[in-house]
C-alpha cells in the first residue's frame, strides 16, 4: 500500500502546536486521579438499560475507560478491546479479528453483540461484525462496557456470549480542536476534531480521520485503508436530553490471494431521553444505516437498516423498579455478483420486533432480585423467548455476591438459511429448516474491595449449547436453485452441542498513588460434540471454533513524574487446538511525555518479545503478527 509522508506531517505540526497556548481543553482525567472507590462508582448502562453503579452490577462486567485507551495508545477498536481481561482477541491479518467472550471463536464470530452508542453494528449476513469497517475517534470514547455472558433479556437475540457497548463522549466534553497523529513502519493514522457551542445551549463536534495498516511480510501488497468523517450534536433542556450523530466511511482491505474488499457506508442516529413529572424516565432512539461491501469471488452486498427502540422505567411502590420497552428493526439486504457464492433469494426483507420487561425487586436492605423476559420475533424462526433471573446480595458494604440463570439464542442469519456455494459439481447450501441456536447459562459471581488499594471480581459459569450449526451431507432431491439434478454436497443443520465451564478473574491494585496494576485471567473448558447421526464437516472447512484453555494479562500504569507516563502490558494466550496455533507471550510498552499542557508525544512498542507470532487461523492463510514501533503526537487547543 502507498505510504503517506506522516513523518513530514509530524514535523510540520510540531511547530504549529508549539505555539498553542492555554486555550487547550484537556477534559480527559487520568485514571490515577481516581481512587478505586471512585472507579467502583462509575455508572454503567449496559446491564439493565438504566444507570447503575459498576460495583452493584450482577454480571461479569469490565469497563475500559477512555483514559485506559489513551494510556495504551490503542488506535483501533479491536486493539482497545484487548484491554478487557474477559475478552479473547486474536488477530488474523491487518483488519480481520476473532473476538469473543467465553469461547466459540471464529473470524465469523456470531454470538457477541456489539453496539456503538447503542446502535447495533452486527451484520445480518452472518450475525457477526466486520471489524475492518468499524471505527471511531479513539480520543472520543468515554468508556467501553464489556459484558461476558448472556445479555439477551435486555438486548435480544445474538447477545449470547457477551455484549460490547462502545460509548462516546457527549459533545460538551469535546470542545476545542484535537489533532492526533501516529506513524510507524506498518501503521499510520491522522485524526482531527473540532468541537464548539451551538446557539440555544447545545454543543457539537465534527471529525475526520484516516488510517493505513500494511499487512505482514508474508502477504506483500496487502493491508487496510480507512477514511471516516462525522459529527455529533447534544442538547440538554432541564430533564430532557437530545443527541444526533452521523458517520460516513470508506475502507479498502487487500488480502493475499483474495483481491480487494471494499466497504463503505453511512449512518444517522437520533436519541432523546427525559424524566417525567412522576419521576419515571424514558428514552427513544432511531437509527438509519447504509452499508455496501464488495468482495472478489463473493459478490456485493447493499444493506439498508432502520432501527427503532423505546424504553420506560418507573418505580412501583417501595420495592419494585420496572423497565420495559420494545423495538423494531427492518433491513433490506441485497447480495449480487458472486461467481461461486450466492444467496437465494438475492434480495430479502428482514424484520425483527421485540418487547421486554425487567423488574428489580428489593427483597431486603441487602438482598435484591431481577426478573426479566424478552419476546423477540425474527423473519426465520418466529417468536423466541429470552428469560433471565438474577439474585444480588450485598454481603458487606464493600462486596456483592450474585447469581444468574439465563436463556439466550442466536437467531439464523442469511448465511445459515440462504447461502449457496457451488463449484466443481459440489455444493454447500443453507439449511431450509435451520433454527435458532440456544444456550442455557448458570453464573455465580463475587465482587469486592477488601482494602482501599485492592478490588477484584470473580465469576464462574456453565453454558450448555444446543442446536449449534453443523454442515451435514445433503439428502437427495430438489434443493439447488438451478434446474436439473442437485449436485452432491452439504447443507447447514442444527446437530451440534457444546458445554463450556470456566472462571473469569480480574483485579486492580493501587500499589502507590501514582502506580496501578490490573491483572486478569480466564480459564475455560469447552467440550463440543455432535448429535447422534451427525456427519459434520464444518471443522474441516473452518466453521468450527478454536479457543485456548486459558489466557491472562497483566497491565501496569505508572506516572513516573508529572510529565512522564509508562504503560506496560504483558499477556499470554494458550495454545489453540484446531487448527493448531502455538501459545504465545507478548509485551506492549508505551512511554508518553507531556511536552506542554496541551501536547503529548508518545513512543509505543507492540509485540516486543518476538519478531513475529501467530494468533489465529490455519497456517496456510494466517498472517504472522510482527513487532511494531509507533510514534504518536496529540494536541488539544
Amino acid at each position: 500500500m502507498r505510504k503517506q509522508p506522516f513523518l513530514i506531517l509530524f514535523i510540520a505540526c510540531a511547530g504549529l502546536l508549539h505555539g498553542a497556548g492555554a486555550r487547550a481543553n484537556v477534559d480527559q482525567m487520568s485514571l490515577l486521579d481516581f481512587s478505586l472507590e471512585q472507579l467502583s462508582d462509575i455508572v454503567v448502562s449496559s446491564v439493565s438499560r438504566q444507570p447503575a453503579r459498576l460495583a452493584d452490577a450482577p454480571v461479569s462486567l469490565y469497563v475500559i475507560g477512555g483514559a485506559d485507551i489513551a494510556r495504551a495508545g490503542a488506535r483501533s477498536l479491536p486493539e482497545a478491546l484487548r484491554l478487557a481481561p474477559n475478552l479473547q482477541v486474536a488477530r488474523s491479518d491487518g483488519g480481520t479479528y476473532a473476538i469473543t467472550a467465553r469461547g466459540l471463536a471464529t473470524t465469523l464470530e456470531n454470538k457477541l453483540l456489539v453496539m456503538i452508542d447503542g446502535r447495533s453494528v452486527y451484520s445480518p449476513l452472518f450475525s457477526g461484525v466486520f471489524w475492518d469497517a468499524q471505527d471511531v475517534v479513539m480520543e472520543e470514547i468515554e468508556r467501553i462496557e464489556v459484558i461476558s455472558g448472556p445479555g439477551a433479556t435486555i438486548w435480544g437475540a445474538n447477545a449470547v456470549n457477551g455484549v460490547i457497548n462502545i460509548i462516546t463522549r457527549n459533545a460538551a466534553s469535546s470542545q476545542g480542536v484535537l489533532l492526533a497523529l501516529d506513524g510507524g513502519r506498518r501503521e499510520r493514522g491522522a485524526t482531527v476534531r473540532q468541537g464548539g457551542q451551538l446557539d440555544g445551549g447545545g454543543h457539537y463536534r465534527l471529525y475526520a480521520k484516516a488510517g493505513d495498516i500494511d499487512d505482514f511480510p508474508d502477504a506483500p501488497g496487502g493491508g487496510l485503508e480507512r477514511r471516516q468523517a462525522g459529527f455529533r450534536g447534544d442538547w440538554k433542556h432541564g430533564t430532557r436530553a437530545t443527541s444526533v450523530s452521523a458517520d460516513v466511511y470508506r475502507s479498502s482491505a487487500h488480502r493475499r490471494g483474495g483481491g480487494e474488499t471494499r466497504s463503505s457506508g453511512a449512518n444517522l442516529l437520533g436519541r432523546a431521553s427525559g424524566i417525567l413529572a412522576n419521576g419515571s424516565d424514558w428514552r427513544l432512539q432511531a437509527s438509519l444505516d447504509h452499508t455496501e461491501r464488495v468482495q472478489p469471488g463473493t459478490g456485493a452486498q447493499r444493506l439498508d437498516t432502520l432501527d427503532l427502540d423505546m424504553q420506560h422505567g418507573m418505580r412501583l411502590g417501595a420495592s419494585h423498579n420496572l423497565v420495559w420497552g420494545g423495538g423494531y428493526r427492518y433491513s433490506l439486504d441485497r447480495v449480487s455478483g458472486g461467481t461461486q457464492l450466492a444467496f437465494f433469494p438475492a434480495d430479502k426483507n428482514l424484520r425483527w420486533a421485540n418487547v421486554f420487561a425487567q423488574d428489580k425487586i428489593q427483597l431486603s436492605s441487602t438482598l435484591r432480585m431481577s426478573i426479566g423476559v424478552k419476546l423477540e420475533h425474527n423473519t426465520y424462526t418466529g417468536m423466541e423467548k429470552l428469560p433471565s433471573v438474577r439474585m444480588v446480595w450485598n454481603a458487606t458494604p464493600g462486596s456483592v455476591l450474585w447469581a444468574a440463570v439465563s436463556r439466550s439464542v442466536r437467531a439464523p442469519a442469511r448465511f445459515d438459511r440462504d447461502l449457496y456455494v457451488r463449484g466443481g459439481g459440489y455444493s454447500i447450501e443453507g439449511g431450509p429448516d435451520f433454527v435458532a441456536e440456544t444456550v442455557r447459562v448458570t453464573e455465580l459471581g463475587y465482587r469486592a474491595q477488601p482494602l482501599p488499594s485492592l478490588a477484584y471480581s470473580l465469576a464462574v459459569f456453565a453454558s450448555d449449547y444446543d442446536r449449534l450449526r453443523t454442515l451435514e451431507p445433503r439428502a437427495g432431491g430438489p434443493g439447488a436453485p438451478t434446474p436439473g439434478a442437485p449436485a452432491p454436497g452439504h447443507q447447514f443443520a442444527n446437530m451440534g452441542e457444546a458445554n463450556t465451564r470456566g472462571l473469569e478473574f480480574w483485579s486492580r491494585w493501587q500499589a502507590t498513588p501514582r502506580w496501578r496494576v490490573v491483572a486478569g485471567i480466564v480459564l475455560q473448558d469447552i467440550d463440543a460434540s455432535l448429535a447422534p447421526g451427525s456427519r459434520d464437516l464444518s471443522g474441516a472447512i473452518g466453521l468450527g471454533t478454536n479457543d485456548p484453555a486459558s489466557y491472562w494479562s497483566l497491565r501496569s500504569s505508572h506516572e513516573l513524574s508529572g510529565r512522564l507516563q509508562a504503560e506496560l502490558a504483558l499477556r499470554r494466550v494458550g495454545q489453540l487446538p484446531q487448527p493448531l496455533v502455538p501459545a504465545y507471550y507478548e509485551l506492549d510498552l508505551r512511554m508518553a511525555w507531556q511536552a506542554r499542557p496541551n501536547v503529548e508525544v508518545a513512543l509505543s512498542g507492540r509485540n516486543l518479545l518476538h519478531r513475529s507470532h501467530a494468533e489465529f487461523g490455519p497456517a496456510a492463510t494466517r498472517r504472522l503478527i510482527e513487532r511494531a514501533v509507533t510514534l504518536q503526537l496529540s494536541s488539544r487547543f
